[in-house]
Order: C-alpha cells, then structure tokens, then sequence
C-alpha cells in the first residue's frame, strides 16, 4: 500500500471514528426530544383566572361594606350625635356616642342607665315625623353618626323605673326614688340644683321617668307631667344604651352607671 493509501484509510477510520462517537449523543438528544415533545405539544394551557376591572370591583367592595354597616346600625349598635347641652357635663354638644342596641334585648333596662329613646307620645306628638325625603336623608347620616337620626331622639338618664315614685325634694333639696336619697354629685351638672321646681310622680309599669343631667337647661319628664303621657317613656320605645363615648378623640371612654343607683334600699316603697 502506498502512502496515500495509507493516509486515506486513516481519514477513513478518523471520520468512522467520529460518526461512532457522535452517534450516541445524537441518539440521546433526540430522546430527550421524544420525552418531552409528546409532553408539552399539544397541552391545553393552565385556566388563567380572570380578574375583576377595578372600576366594578371598588363599587361593588364600597356596597357590600354599606350593607355590612346597615346591618350593624339597624341591630347591633348606631352613633348618636348630642345635639343639646341638657346632659352637661356628662355629655358635651357634638359628642359622639355609641348606642348599644343589644343591651335591653337580653337584660333590663336600669336606674341611672343613660338611654336613646324615641321620644314620639311623650316628649313629641305623635305624629311628629319628617317626610320621606328628609327622614331618609337624616336616617344615611345617622348611621355613619354625622347628624342625629331623627328629631324625636332623646338621650336622658333613667331615674325611676315601672313601679318607683320618683320625688323632689327632701329636706336637703335631694331628688328621692322610693323614699331614699340620690346622691347625684357624680354627674348633676356643677351649680345645678337636683330641680328647680318640686314634683312627684308614681311611674307606671312599662314606663320610664327620664331627667337630663343638666337639670337647669334640660327639658325632661318634668316638663311633660301635663302631657298626654305624663312625662313617661315607654320602654318600648327605647332604642338602647348610650354606653361609649366615641368622638372626640379626648373624650372616648364608658358611660358607666353611677354609683348611687348601686343600692339595693331602692325596692323598699317608701
């Protein structure tokens, strides 16, 4: 064999050589090709979950927590703005208080409770309602605690309950429930006397005697002896117990009953 024969069968063998040596890899790349091909061609895409446009989404948010309110409002609690100074200075003009409307559903209602009533066939006529325009328009600003729910709604504070007689005043000037004394130097607005005027009233069952701590600008069942109703509130016109004050940040704390309605000497008639 000459040289270039020589030379010829060893290109020969080196390109053989390569093809062996390419072959496998060859091989597996398309192996790798077959595994996975069959895999992904072909297959559906994941289910891409569509979200809502923003501008149907925040009205619909802004309505569901409107109605969540509501609910809240219409059973369980409802901010009641002071509209007078007749709880001075228990309760100040502008206050804010939160009106627990739970609080008569499962227990009674107790002297010396600060209370929101309906105040329509005893402190108002009866037919003394807004119209439909201006009532529904009170009763949005209301729930949110901006305005006062209607103008038939008073706060007062319970003195005599169903069965009490309720009188003033003794021979030190004191308002009486049953014959015993009320110490009321915890919340009678400073300079008040306990009344201006004498009076005495027997409180029928299922009514309330109600006096505002401001004795001297407070017109309360005093003033509405002569009445229809006698000056008393039906407890089924109670709307619940002021029982926070909420706004202004300074003021926010419990309306906690006073002390002297603690005794137990009250159900002694005397």
């Amino acid at each position: 064999m000459t040289a270039s024969g020589t030379a010829t069968a060893r290109e020969a063998d080196a390109v053989a050589g390569a093809e062996s040596d390419a072959g496998p890899d060859g091989d597996a790349e398309a192996d790798s090709e077959s595994e996975s091909g069959p895999d992904t061609e072909g297959a559906p895409d994941a289910p891409r979950r569509r979200r809502m446009p923003a501008w149907v989404e925040l009205p619909l948010l802004v309505a569901i927590a409107m109605v969540v309110v509501l609910v809240v409002n219409s059973w369980v609690a409802q901010p009641f703005v002071i509209p007078s100074g007749s709880m001075e200075n228990t309760l100040e003009v502008g206050d804010r208080v939160l009106v627990n409307k739970l609080a008569y559903k499962y227990g009674d209602i107790h002297r010396g409770d600060m209370i929101v009533f309906d105040g329509r066939g005893s402190f108002t006529p009866e037919s003394g309602s807004p119209d439909p325009v201006t009532g529904a328009l009170r009763k949005l600003g209301g729930v949110f605690g901006f305005t006062n729910p209607d103008d038939n709604d008073f706060v007062k504070r319970v003195i005599g309950i169903g069965g009490d007689v309720v009188k003033c005043c003794d021979t030190q000037g004191r308002v009486t429930v049953n014959g015993v004394p009320l110490d009321e130097g915890d919340y009678l607005h400073p300079g008040d006397k306990p009344s201006d005027f004498p009076f005495e009233a027997a409180v029928p069952k299922g009514k309330l005697w109600v006096m505002g701590d401001h004795r001297s600008n407070s017109a309360d069942s005093r003033d509405h002896l002569g009445d229809p109703g006698g000056g008393m509130v039906p407890e089924s016109r109670v709307i619940g117990r002021a029982q926070w004050i909420i706004w202004p940040f300074g003021r926010i704390r419990g309306a906690d009953r006073p002390k002297t309605f603690d005794r137990s000497d009250f159900d002694r008639r005397g």
